[in-house]
């Protein structure tokens, strides 16, 4: 490919159990919205007119642009993946795709890190979504931007950022700005307030907070965003004199708290997402004044909301951004916005979804309304109303807004002469929980005068006061309270014995009390009630730790009042859920603390497990779904209640007989959603008593329990989502379906009726496979249980086998599974992620069938319909699989009863009703040719083979035994096949064939895993052992073999195999020093031990007379030590007493092939090396060499010269082929067998020169370093060779090669051979500095009456060389001189691979797969 049609890509890589998965490391939302542009784009070309996919395509190009380009900050990032999401949901509905589900950051949701139940509430989360997406969509509420109002209502908790720019307004004295969220339609506020404090200059007071005045409003919810309205407010306190007009500051009071003005701003759209913010935009909040300085902030607020006015320039100027998230996700992703300086502002109330560790123990507390008579005062007071936390140290727990520090005491806002002040201000108290129950908050009440001198003689002229805890232990009730109002000594009012005995609020119960203290006001410390004084506050406890509810707090404490628990137990479910997850774990503790002491009895068992199911019901919900984690850690790590689950399974049962019988039940529901916890409740004691043999409460979970399960399911309606809960029954798998063949008969007949109706809808694939996978692992659990207990002629159950196989075929045929109905993108991913089931059951049902044995006759015909239905599913590893049953089906009705008409009538109906029906294809048709072919192969095969076995040759009689044993191994019949695997091994050390009888061997040990897994037993006389242990006695037996045969590369491979395993997975040292002891003597053997090369023939049977396994075919032979090609052939004419032997090498006609006769044709053939890559380049010894040049071998050559085209008298190289056979077996040898079919190829005239020129360097290579090795061998042989190259009238050098191959009329007719020729060419070269090592060798043995002859062998090599430098080049060998090296052999081990190599396999015969016609 061109460089610019390339990208490297990162990929990550994750192991699953022995499997490497390998993906790409890019970002999953940009693959993501690859393949669905992929399966968009598809479906946008059958859908061309579809302007509005055409849209979404653009926008999803251009956002994957963005989201590639690596530069968005961590908050746009996030707005611009909702964004994607968004769309790509949207998009899949409106094609009828199938829904994805995703997590709370948008990411797919990964089915294996999430529950079942989790699942199932996604699907219905992602598809309410959606129908709301496109609800907005089609009445165009949403704008352009709507995939931010998507964004914004996919997350639970949302936050608002605000940031204080600037505060303008002509004030001339200090003032308290009040920020809040609020709902002007129910006037309520819906934060608690953050509080700035700005000077009379115009800055904030603390010229710190300049440009930091930051504050993060949170714990808003989807119901928050659902207001109508929602508006940020600031309500303004000015701080000073009580009216602005006194210009005499220095009789005037200060450091009154006036009502000033306040700022409204509709916030709606920026909070709910309609409108984009950035964050760098500044809003405009205007401000508007009291009218007059008596007028109520309250009053004045909601006038404001429901108009507008000019504001003279004067307001507030803000930054905001609406945020996704929590505080803790905020400041995780957007950390240039809220860090550890911006203040924190809380709903006034808990959030939608309560976290675990959220804990809170604040009162929020408004200052309502109050009504005060003037007495003896002309006109009204100007009541401030002081609030101080009394107990010992109540000190520093008073917060007037979020942002400021705690202070002692609160002093209200004055508002005028006015006689119903109406404050409507609200602050936090915030106290330690260990001191609740002594504190009291105390309202005391003064008349404040504008004139500095009369202020000071004013004394508190009333006070009111109020408990935060109960005497019955509970916390203050949410609400409006009216306190009392007592009169009295002002220092009397701040003594607390003088009130706290007294009643606090005014109600129809204390009107006696009242009446009494009015009469004789002395008897209680000098104060009386006002009775034409009063308070009213308002009061919200945000409490993780304080209760407001009399009933749970009895349940928590029940054994102070056992006489309630009964009617505690009733009301709980009556509680708010957010006071029972407050105290969820000393909740569970109480419920089962009352089961375990009321062991004795069923009281209350009933009304524990009602409460219990009420309270896991709330964890279900979506407000309280993150305490999950709370509950699955009490169940871990707190729960203890040891006999508990006997209690639990009891009314459990209960209630399943109960709906079993029809009758009605109306727990029976809420308990089937909590079953999944009921089981964690019950299964670790089960497991603990079944560790300790205590077998009755397994049958008692099994039998009364599980079955009535399975019973109540099979009655409900396919509209109940319910069958979800049967995922806890996993927990008990592996513990039940061995005992009671009647719960897995029941089982199945379940699994069969959910899988033939839709639970889901059809676009829920995630859920659908996710089901499916708990299928497969159930029914292969099954599977286990039924072969290890219910297979014996003793336990057989027919009816249980056949439920099991109607059930596997149905799983099988479902819908939901039949891939080729699916686009390519969607088969892609379903494949990847959980494979082809059909194919894993498929393989599951063949095995099963064929461990049926002489009970597979209960079978047939019943099961030929269902495996029929079975075959016509278009999975060709299925069909291939399953087909074979049909002949098993046969065979075995054949045995039973001499025919098979049963199964072929039923085979012929079911086959017209399935066809008919819409099965089958073109391909089915073929594959049925096919089994029909197979059938009959296997026929000829075992008619060849009972025909053998009666003869003598063994040979034959291996050959067919190989025939046999790769035709069951085709058919995935491993028994047959291991079976014959055997019986070639047998044969094999009949002939005393070690080394083939170790790789017929190998083949077993290859079907074999390092594991503990039973094996199963394949053979008469296999004993019960594991893989492991089976594995390693064939090594051993395998490694002896190889010793025998002198294979020892072969044992050593086997030996390091062993070795692993003894030091890294079983750890026994003792055999691994065994192992590595004989691994040892095998390496000294490879280096001291002659091994002489076997020769190999080629043997050709031609006639029909042969059988025909053997008839018109090639073989190649290895022949065995020493053996010579006469002595070969004789044995093998022994074998056909009748054959001819044919005396040629080349192909014999077709008169020959075809005749009746046999005719034999034997002739020796040359291996060709195939050095193995490790060894390659590198200095190695020629033991090891020698090794391969006849052992793993497949590509053997026969060489003769022939003539072709016009005959050249002047130079015979030019039209003188070399028809060179070069056979290709289809196995290497050696092998399972000494002989291989082979095919041959043929050879061109240059590639002829190249090969010849190659063996002659190799030649010479070879004799340098033997007489470098050996002084004492004799010259002549050296001689010989180096004369006849260097003089041309012996043998005609390559000169011959430049006259045929060099010259521009070959060229310009031979353009391909361009880089043969450059071969050749460099081979010359080399073959210079080869003769001149070679020469200089001879020079220094000859002797002196040979003297002139290598004289004359100098001259002509000078002259050779001179030629042959000027036009190839010059080529040097490195310096082997013997005297300066240890290992003389260095030479030929380092050069040969630049000289040789352009020799051998690169530049000899080109391999082909097929013989040329």
């Amino acid at each position: 490919f061109p460089a610019s049609f390339i990208v490297l890509k990162e990929v990550t890589i994750e192991k699953r159990g022995d499997e490497e998965i390998i993906t790409s490391a890019e970002m999953p939302l940009v693959k993501e919205v690859t393949t669905t542009l992929r399966e968009w784009g598809s479906i946008w070309k059958q859908l061309y007119v579809v302007r509005r996919l055409d849209r979404l395509m653009w926008d999803l190009m251009e956002w994957r642009s963005q989201l590639l380009s690596g530069t968005l900050p961590s908050d746009e990032f996030k707005e611009l993946k909702q964004k994607v999401t968004s769309k790509i949901d949207y998009g899949n509905k409106i094609l009828e795709l199938d829904v994805v589900v995703r997590d709370a950051d948008g990411n797919i949701l990964d089915p294996e890190r999430a529950s079942v139940i989790s699942l199932f509430r996604a699907h219905e989360d992602a598809t309410a979504k959606i129908t709301e997406r496109i609800k907005e969509e089609q009445s165009n509420v949403q704008l352009d931007h709507s995939g931010v109002s998507a964004r914004i209502q996919s997350s639970p908790t949302h936050s608002l950022y605000v940031f204080v720019r600037n505060f303008v307004c002509r004030i001339g004295e200090d003032s308290e700005l009040f920020m809040s969220l609020y709902d002007p339609i129910k006037q309520t506020n819906i934060s608690e307030n953050y509080l700035v404090r700005w000077g009379d200059k115009g800055l904030p007071k603390d010229i710190e907070m300049l440009n930091s005045l930051k504050v993060v409003f949170t714990d808003l919810g989807n119901k928050d965003l659902g207001r109508e309205k929602i508006y940020l407010i600031c309500q303004i306190v000015r701080v000073g004199r009580m009216d602005l007009k006194d210009t005499n500051h220095k009789k005037c009071t200060m450091g009154l708290r006036r009502p000033f003005g306040v700022a409204v701003m509709d916030i709606s759209d920026i909070i709910k997402g309609k409108t984009e913010c950035d964050e760098e935009k500044q809003y405009f909040i205007p401000f508007h004044p009291v009218i007059a300085e008596n007028d109520f902030l309250h009053t004045l607020l909601n006038k404001v909301t429901t108009s507008r006015g000019d504001s003279g320039g004067q307001g507030l100027w803000v930054t905001m951004k609406a945020l996704v998230g929590d505080i803790v996700q905020i400041r995780k992703e957007y950390p240039h916005l809220v860090d550890r300086s911006t203040v924190v502002a809380r709903k006034l109330g808990f959030p939608e979804i309560i976290m675990p560790g959220d804990i809170r123990n604040d009162i929020y507390l408004t200052l309502h309304s109050g009504d005060f008579d003037k007495y003896n005062k002309t006109t009204q007071k100007n009541v401030e109303v002081i609030m101080l936390v009394c107990d010992e140290e109540g000190k520093n727990s008073i917060c007037l807004g979020a942002g400021d520090r705690p202070v002692n005491e609160y002093r209200s806002v004055i508002y005028y002469q006015i006689k119903q002040p109406r404050w409507m201000e609200t602050f936090k108290v915030a106290i330690p929980l260990e001191e609740m129950p002594r504190i009291h908050l105390r309202f005391m009440f003064r008349h404040r005068s504008s004139q500095e001198s009369k202020d000071k003689s004013e004394r508190n002229f009333a006070m009111a006061f109020v408990r935060l805890m109960k005497e019955d232990g509970t916390v203050l009730r949410d609400g409006i309270h009216e306190l009392t109002v007592f009169k009295g000594d002002s220092k009397r009012m701040e003594e607390v014995s003088s009130y706290l005995s007294l009643p606090s609020e005014r109600s129809h119960s204390d009107s006696h009390k009242a009446a009494t203290l009015m009469r004789s006001s002395s008897s209680v410390g000098g104060l009386s009630v006002s009775s034409r004084d009063t308070l009213t506050i308002a009061t919200l406890v945000c409490s993780t730790k304080l209760t407001q509810n009399v009933g749970l707090l009895g349940l928590l404490k029940w054994r102070t009042r056992p006489e309630m628990l009964k009617q505690n137990l009733q009301e709980l479910k009556l509680i708010d859920g957010e006071e029972v997850v407050k105290f969820l774990q000393d909740t569970l503790d109480a419920l089962f603390n009352i089961m375990m002491e009321h062991s004795q009895t069923d009281d209350y068992d009933i009304l524990v497990f009602d409460a219990l199911i009420y309270i896991i019901g709330l964890i279900a919900d979506r407000k309280f779904q993150h305490f999950n984690t709370v509950l699955e850690a009490y169940i871990k790590q707190h729960f203890s209640a040891t006999l508990a689950y006997k209690k639990l399974m009891s009314v459990l049962k209960t209630y399943l007989d109960v709906s079993s019988r029809g009758e009605a039940c109306e727990p029976i529901l809420r308990t089937l959603k909590a079953l999944e916890y009921i089981f964690k409740f019950i299964v670790p004691f089960c497991l603990f008593l079944f560790q300790g043999d205590t077998f009755q409460h397994i049958q008692d979970i099994v039998s009364s329990l599980l079955r009535t399960i399975n019973r109540t399911v099979i009655t409900m309606g396919r509209e109940h989502a319910l069958i979800v809960s049967l995922k806890p029954l996993d927990h008990l798998f592996s513990l039940s379906f061995s005992l009671f063949k009647d719960f897995l008969m029941e089982t199945f007949l379940l699994f069969k009726d959910l899988i033939g109706k839709h639970v889901y809808p059809s676009d829920w694939v995630t859920m659908i496979m996710v089901q499916n996978r708990v299928f497969l692992q159930a029914i292969n659990t099954y599977a286990d249980t039924m072969n290890h207990k219910f297979l014996d002629n003793n336990s057989f159950e027919v009816q249980l086998w056949n439920n099991y196989f109607h059930l596997a075929v149905a799983f099988i045929t479902q819908e939901s599974l039949q891939l080729q109905h699916f686009s390519p993108t969607k088969r892609s991913k379903i494949l990847a992620k959980y494979g082809d089931m059909r194919r894993l059951i498929g393989f599951a049902i063949r095995d099963m069938w064929y461990k049926l044995g002489k009970n597979k006759i209960c079978f047939i015909p019943g099961m030929v319909g269902p495996i029929l239905e079975m075959t016509l599913i278009p999975e060709e590893e299925l069909r291939r699989a399953t087909i074979p049953i049909f002949f098993d089906m046969m065979q075995c009705e054949h045995n039973h009863s001499g025919n098979f008409r049963k199964f072929e009538n039923e085979i012929i109906l079911k086959l017209d009703h399935e066809v008919e029906g819409g099965g089958g294809d073109e391909r089915y048709m073929d594959m049925r040719a096919h089994f029909v072919t197979l059938v009959t192969g296997l026929l000829e095969r075992l008619l060849d083979y009972r025909t053998v076995m009666s003869d003598d040759s063994r040979n034959n009689r291996m050959s067919c035994t190989v025939n046999l044993l790769n035709f069951y191994k085709d058919i995935n019949r491993e028994g047959m096949y291991i079976r014959y695997l055997y019986k070639l091994r047998d044969l094999h050390l009949d002939g005393e064939n070690y080394t083939e009888a170790a790789y017929t061997l190998l083949l077993h040990s290859k079907l074999l895993k390092w594991s503990e897994e039973q094996c199963t037993l394949q053979l008469d006389f296999q004993t019960p052992q594991s893989q492991r242990q089976l594995k390693e006695s064939l090594y051993d037996t395998i490694i002896s073999y190889f010793d025998k045969g002198k294979m020892w590369e072969e044992a050593i491979t086997l030996c390091k195999e062993l070795a692993d395993q003894f030091e890294m997975e079983v750890f026994d040292y003792e055999l691994l020093g065994q192992k590595l002891n004989q691994q040892a003597k095998f390496y000294e053997s490879i280096m001291k031990i002659l091994r002489p090369k076997p020769d190999y023939f080629a043997v050709g049977y031609y006639g029909c007379g042969f059988p025909q396994f053997l008839r018109n075919k090639v073989f190649i032979h290895r022949g065995k030590e020493y053996e010579r090609r006469e002595d070969f052939q004789s044995q093998l004419m022994s074998q056909f007493p009748s054959a001819v032997r044919l005396n040629i090498t080349t192909m014999p006609g077709d008169d020959i092939k075809n005749s009746n006769m046999q005719y034999i044709q034997c002739f020796t053939v040359q291996p060709v090396l195939e050095i193995p890559p490790r060894l390659r380049n590198k200095p190695v010894p020629d033991q090891i060499i020698n090794f391969y040049k006849s052992n793993y071998v497949q590509r053997f050559q026969y060489s003769r010269p022939v003539r072709r085209g016009k005959v050249d008298p002047d130079n015979e190289f030019a039209s003188m082929w070399i028809e060179r056979t070069t056979f290709i077996t289809a196995y290497k040898l050696p092998g399972i067998l000494r002989w291989f079919e082979a095919t041959n190829v043929f050879m061109i005239p240059l590639e002829n020169a190249i090969e010849t020129m190659g063996q002659t360097n190799e030649k010479i290579l070879t004799m340098i370093n033997q007489y470098q090795c050996d002084d004492a061998l004799p010259i002549n042989p050296l001689s010989m060779l180096l004369n006849g190259i260097v003089d041309p009238a012996v043998m005609g050098g390559f000169a011959k090669y430049e006259k045929a191959f060099f010259t521009e009329e070959y060229m310009h007719e031979h353009h391909e051979d361009r880089d043969k020729l450059m071969r050749l060419k460099d081979l010359i070269a080399w073959q210079i500095p080869l003769l001149g090592r070679g020469i200089s060798l001879h020079g220094k043995r000859v002797t002196d009456d040979l003297r002139p002859f290598h004289e004359r062998m100098e001259e002509c090599f000078k002259q050779l060389k001179k030629k042959v430098e000027k036009e190839y080049g010059v080529r040097e060998l490195p310096d082997t001189d013997e005297r300066r090296s240890t290992r003389p052999r260095s030479m030929l081990r380092s050069v040969r691979q630049s000289i040789c190599s352009l020799a051998g396999s690169e530049c000899g015969t080109p391999t082909k797969t097929h013989p040329e016609r």
